[in-house]
């Protein structure tokens, strides 16, 4: 990533004054981070309430085999003020899964906020919100953001009007503070980014030329 953080010429959301709801997608075979990551900092956000949203109840294994637990299923959830995409392996068989994609798109056309995380903007591809749109993802997925019509951007994270995504993995992170910043403004963004003691240092450096292989 040549930038961490880039801004597209589209208005900026504006800081929100009220209650913020968030909705956090969660599906198999995701990556976890890719949730607990932002879940971590949207979760300490000022007077905000954070909702783990499923197709269904049931219990959910990321690709790693941790077990998630989500706690509203996608057809009772409230309106929400953000909602957090995720990315992982799962993310290829919802790509033509009309609930979630759905509201993905419903939420974006209403102007609210949507933070895709990693392969997470596939899925915002998928739902068609990507089309002339600045927009970052997973380094070994970098090359499949034009077919949805995106420009893609090379940072860490971009902000185009009310999508804000965010490269692969942990940069999950990076895109919540963000989000908070945006609607909570930097001082409660920099109290979160300090409470959970977020400084990361590159102890390696990897040679991304090298890609893992596919599972």
């Amino acid at each position: 990533m040549n930038q961490a953080l880039t801004f597209s010429q589209r208005t900026k959301p504006a800081r929100h004054e009220g209650h913020l709801t968030i909705g956090c997608l969660i599906f198999p075979r995701m990556d976890q981070i890719d949730f607990t990551g932002p879940f971590e900092v949207l979760s300490r956000t000022p007077d905000a309430t954070v909702h783990v949203m499923a197709k269904s109840l049931a219990l959910i294994r990321d690709i790693q085999g941790l077990i998630l637990t989500p706690e509203i299923v996608i057809a009772d959830a409230p309106r929400l003020d953000v909602l957090v995409v995720p990315g992982g392996y799962g993310q290829r068989e919802l790509m033509e899964d009309g609930e979630i994609l759905s509201l993905i798109r419903e939420q974006a056309e209403s102007g609210r906020m949507v933070l895709s995380v990693c392969t997470g903007a596939l899925l915002c591809g998928a739902a068609g919100i990507l089309s002339g749109r600045m927009a970052t993802t997973h380094w070994a997925s970098w090359d499949l953001l034009p077919c949805y019509g995106a420009v893609p951007t090379k940072s860490r994270v971009v902000v185009d009007g009310n999508l804000v995504s965010a490269a692969g993995v942990t940069a999950g992170l990076d895109g919540a503070l963000v989000v908070a910043s945006l609607l909570r403004g930097d001082p409660a963004a920099e109290e979160i980014q300090l409470s959970i003691e977020y400084a990361p240092a590159r102890f390696f450096r990897p040679d991304l030329r090298i890609r893992p292989r596919p599972r």
